[in-house]
């Protein structure tokens, strides 16, 4: 029967780290039992050699040898068996130069040769051996036996039982593998418990699936179109897809480094480490407006996800952009109505005179108007920019002014920056002086009519040139913003507006549209990243006699003087402007 191999990683640890403690246990009683066996051969004959050199030394043995003959009943013999007895040894043998036995166990062999050669002792040489006699395979040891005068007159043979030797080997084993066998058990339940762990840890799938789950975790980690970072317990970057890479502007390196060693910080920084709290948070990175999401993980680390909404965010401006322009169409429509009207009524009470002053009127402010933004500001995006923020303000009761310091004669580089900038300060301009006109209390509460009349809301917008440099200054009559605010105003998903509400007649479970429902607070940031990405700067002071001003400076946003246009710009926006 074959046996199969296991597929999940659990059953392939348990098995493997088995055969791992039994090797390791049949080696280790091996290699211990191997010099045991020598080091209890070699206790033995040291053991026999003893013997014999005690039994050569003894006088009576050599006095015996010299004068008396070999027999059972000798000095020699009775001596030698006194020692053997003493000893326990196998036999205790005295032979003569001729190797003729003296004395022996059997006592039918004395008076015979011995044998084995003891040319070696006779010789004056101690021999240690194991080898099988008369009597058997034994441990012996053979001494030279010297007289009083240090002539060698024969030797002593001296052998322990073999068996014995080997019996004490034996009886070593069990303890041995007792010991060898608690260890096995104990490294089997090592092995059980890393087992259940590692079961838990991976969930029971088997090495092959773990193979396939990291090959499909990278391809989808680096085919989404969402940014992926992960962080370890340390708020260590432990992984990053492509497309986080690129939206944060990570370096190749920034894998095992600290968070706030590879990005600058701000509020992006913050959103990523979790020292802000929430869900969908806006963070600004670069010129790219991201939406992301913190998943704390088992493990004290972090997952972050990240979706660029750069593209939507452009869209939700343009939408709004479009929603102004209506809604300028749509004042515009409504006053040429009414103007209409008036010239209609001059008409039908034949007062054709009075009606063609009338819209020469009309259109000549009009006309006045647009021309003397052109006149000042001479890229057409910029101007039409002013001509169309002109009506929506006219549409919300607010007043929008150009400063008469404001000349902007010089070709603009990039005018889609200047646009950005100038769009976001004039809307969040409108909001404040819109707002603080619907908040403030009618006149008649102010002490009836002949009250003093609160002050007309109104955004004052001034574009100066300072050579290359561009600087946007744009106030309001708004409430203002508190002096310990003034720099959270330019953070990321940070506004003091209030969200717009639904409409009466939305359903609370539907979506709300875009215009409803998209987040505030980007447009400061984007101003201020803007201006920093220019090397300038921008920021917000008091306005004397309440309100905020914001100042943007913008170098090297402005082409060189040799580079400026010659005014036909002014003369293409003049005819955008009426045609408005």
């Amino acid at each position: 029967m074959r046996l199969r191999w296991p597929r999940r990683v659990a059953a392939q640890v348990l098995v493997v780290q088995l055969v791992i403690t039994t090797g390791v246990m049949v080696l280790a009683t091996g290699l211990f039992l191997a010099p045991l066996g020598s080091e209890l051969d070699d206790a033995a004959t040291l053991r026999a050699l003893a013997i014999a050199q005690t039994t050569a030394a003894d006088p009576d043995i050599a006095q015996g040898l010299i004068s008396t003959s070999p027999s059972p009943a000798g000095p020699v013999q009775t001596e030698a068996e006194r020692v053997r007895r003493a000893t326990r040894a196998l036999y205790v043998v005295v032979m003569d130069t001729h190797g003729v036995r003296w004395s022996h166990t059997t006592s039918g062999e004395i008076g015979r040769h011995v044998s084995t050669d003891p040319s070696a002792a006779l010789s004056g040489r101690e021999i240690r051996q194991i080898d099988n006699g008369t009597l058997g395979r034994s441990a012996r040891a053979k001494v030279p036996l010297y007289d009083s005068d240090g002539r060698i007159i024969g030797a002593v043979s001296v052998g322990i039982a073999y068996d014995s030797v080997r019996q004490r080997l034996i009886d070593t084993i069990p303890g041995l593998l007792l010991c060898a066998g608690a260890a096995l058990g104990a490294g089997a339940l090592a092995a059980v418990a890393v087992s259940r762990r590692l079961r838990r840890i991976t969930h029971g799938v088997a090495f092959a699936d773990i193979s396939a789950l990291l090959d499909e975790r990278e391809a989808m980690l680096h085919g989404v179109r969402e940014g992926v970072v992960a962080f370890d317990r340390d708020g260590r970057i432990r992984l990053a897809n492509d497309e986080a890479v690129r939206l944060l502007g990570l370096d190749a390196d920034a894998t095992g480094r600290a968070l706030d060693e590879v990005l600058a910080p701000g509020r992006t920084t913050d959103v990523l480490a979790g020292r802000v709290d929430g869900t969908d948070l806006l963070a600004v990175s670069g010129s790219r407006v991201l939406v992301a999401n913190r998943m704390p993980t088992r493990d004290g680390g972090a997952v972050v996800t990240l979706r660029d909404r750069t593209e939507l965010e452009l869209l939700g401006r343009e939408l709004d952009s479009t929603q102004g322009l209506l809604d300028a169409l749509r004042a515009q429509d409504h006053e040429h109505a009414n103007r209409l009207h008036t010239v209609l009524g001059l008409l039908e009470l034949g007062r054709h005179e009075r009606a063609v002053e009338f819209v020469a009127g009309v259109a000549s402010a009009h006309r006045a108007s647009a021309e003397q933004i052109a006149e000042r500001v001479r890229d057409p995006l910029v101007s039409a920019l002013l001509v169309g923020k002109t009506a929506i303000a006219a549409e919300r009761g607010v007043s929008l002014r150009i400063s008469p310091a404001t000349l902007l004669p010089h070709r603009v580089v990039d005018p889609r920056d200047l646009v950005t900038v100038l769009g976001n300060l004039i809307d969040n301009a409108l909001d404040a002086a819109a707002e603080r006109r619907l908040t403030e209390p009618p006149a008649e509460a102010l002490g009836g009519p002949a009250a003093k009349p609160s002050v007309e809301p109104f955004v004052e917008v001034e574009l100066r040139a300072e050579k290359t440099t561009a600087v946007i200054r744009v106030s309001d009559t708004g409430p203002g913003v508190p002096p310990e605010m003034r720099e959270r105003v330019f953070a990321e998903g940070w506004s003091t507006k209030r969200p717009a509400p639904p409409p009466p007649s939305a359903d609370p479970s539907d979506p709300a549209p875009v215009a409803f429902r998209r987040r505030r607070g980007i447009g400061l940031a984007l101003v201020r990243r803007l201006s920093e990405r220019y090397g300038g700067m921008a920021r917000v002071t008091a306005r004397a006699g309440g309100g905020a001003v914001f100042t943007v400076v913008l170098p090297e946003a402005l082409a060189p003087d040799d580079l400026a246009g010659d005014g036909a710009p002014a003369r293409q926006l003049t005819s955008a402007g009426e045609s408005r």
